[in-house]
């Protein structure tokens, strides 16, 4: 795939799949930590990208596309030290609180992409990666946005391509209209198989699974129901 099959704007630009970088202006600590850390972390794709050099020692490789405040990727990265972690963001709060985070509790397994995650993906080898996250990803809820929502036709392409077979694809929302609008896409995706163990399973979250601060947010907000999709690459 190239930029011609990409989103476009009407500049003719390809389209990103958030609206804003900035978020909430980082503190003294925080820059100084993102300016000395960020750095010896960040992905950049100057040339191929070989998941393999990156993480060598790894058996498994892993990516977590939007991870937000990073709960849920530092966490996996220190449950797994065997498994290699690509993290996309693009939000400098984010990326500030999981640089901090990995500088505090000496995570040595992670490696941030701070650009669209769609080029890290197309970046990426054939079959390079063994599962995906894709956490309550913002839901652009507006009819006219959501050409924005990171589930299409075409990161589903990439996705199938990257992951290996018998790999795996999480999504999770508590957004009922997101959630139909993936199994939709899904389901027209041949690449992906959705067998859940029982009507309603996709309701229960995943093993082990610590709610996010986003989830936390969504039960304040008295948003009950949360859905837990995990397909299979074929």
């Amino acid at each position: 795939m190239n930029d011609h099959d990409l989103p476009k704007t009407r500049s003719g630009e390809p389209r990103a799949f958030f609206g804003r970088r900035s978020g909430k202006t980082l503190h003294g600590g925080q820059k100084a930590q993102v300016a000395d850390i960020l750095p010896l972390l960040e992905i950049r794709l100057d040339n191929a990208l070989d998941p393999k050099s990156l993480f060598p020692e790894a058996q498994r490789r892993v990516i977590e596309i939007g991870y937000g405040g990073g709960e849920h990727l530092a966490r996996k990265a220190e449950e797994e030290p065997q498994t290699g972690f690509f993290g996309c963001e693009v939000f400098t709060g984010g990326i500030g609180k999981m640089v901090q985070a990995i500088a505090a509790r000496d995570i040595a397994n992670v490696r941030l992409f701070t650009d669209d995650a769609l080029k890290l993906l197309m970046a990426l080898p054939d079959a390079s990666i063994d599962a995906v996250y894709l956490l309550y990803p913002d839901p652009w809820p507006k009819t006219r946005h959501h050409k924005r929502r990171f589930v299409s036709p075409v990161t589903l392409r990439e996705l199938a391509r990257v992951i290996c077979p018998g790999g795996h694809f999480y999504f999770a929302t508590d957004i009922e209209d997101y959630a139909n609008w993936t199994l939709a896409h899904i389901l027209r995706a041949p690449q992906f198989a959705f067998a859940p163990a029982a009507p309603g399973s996709w309701h229960e979250p995943y093993p082990g699974w610590q709610p996010t601060r986003y989830e936390q947010k969504a039960r304040r907000e008295g948003r009950m129901i949360s859905f837990y999709f995990d397909f299979t690459r074929r």
